[in-house]
């Protein structure tokens, strides 16, 4: 992966509406209890070059990026829960036609930890196939945890990473995995339920649309 993306269109920090840009090529999800720092960890790989995208249906924020993918423009939207998931589950639509997910815990308070399973367990519910990334936020308010073993990510086969969202730690190498991941997962053969919903969804609009010719 190229080491340089940028934002798409507009102004840097500018908001725009769901309306005012296409769908983008890739669409990875973050998820966690409130306040484990997604938001931060998103604002934070961006770097301020990001273009906050509000789903006011849902009361989602979307951050659109551009990355270098082995030579090839990819658009990325990081989907971020804007405090829904304080009511500990979210709409089943944060989670349709997601390709990658970062999924994270705060170091600093056990029970994002001891949640993670009701997370995964959501979200597998929906995306049973697609890549995870578990990290462990807010590293840098004690460095010596990062000496500590975390056995969820072993156990369900995750990558597993120490991050902060404060200093950039392993933030960058991080969201470059997810997108990368995301990337093989749309082109591989192991698809979900609802990729394949999807996919006879947008061939029937086609058909209809030539018979309305």
């Amino acid at each position: 992966m190229g080491e340089e993306g940028k934002s798409a269109g507009g102004k840097m920090g500018e908001e725009v509406t769901e309306d005012d840009l296409p769908a983008a090529d890739l669409k990875v999800i973050l998820l966690g209890d409130s306040a484990v720092g997604k938001s931060k960890l998103v604002e934070r790989f961006l770097m301020g070059d990001y273009h906050p995208r509000q789903l006011s249906t849902y009361a989602l924020t979307l951050f659109r990026y551009k990355a270098d993918v082995d030579g090839k423009d990819v658009e990325v939207d990081f989907w971020d829960t804007a405090g829904q998931e304080r009511f500990s589950s979210m709409h089943p639509s944060y989670y349709f036609g997601a390709h990658a997910c970062i999924l994270a815990f705060d170091v600093t308070r056990k029970v994002t930890y001891k949640n993670l399973n009701d997370w995964y367990k959501e979200l597998r519910k929906y995306r049973e196939n697609i890549p995870v990334i578990l990290v462990a936020n807010k590293i840098d308010v004690d460095y010596k945890v990062t000496q500590k073993k975390f056995a969820f990510g072993q156990k369900k086969g995750l990558p597993f990473e120490f991050v902060s969202a404060a200093d950039g730690t392993n933030v960058v190498r991080v969201f470059k995995d997810a997108i990368r991941a995301g990337v093989e997962y749309k082109l591989g053969d192991k698809k979900d339920f609802m990729d394949d919903v999807r996919s006879f969804q947008t061939a029937q609009h086609k058909k209809k649309e030539v018979y309305q010719l």
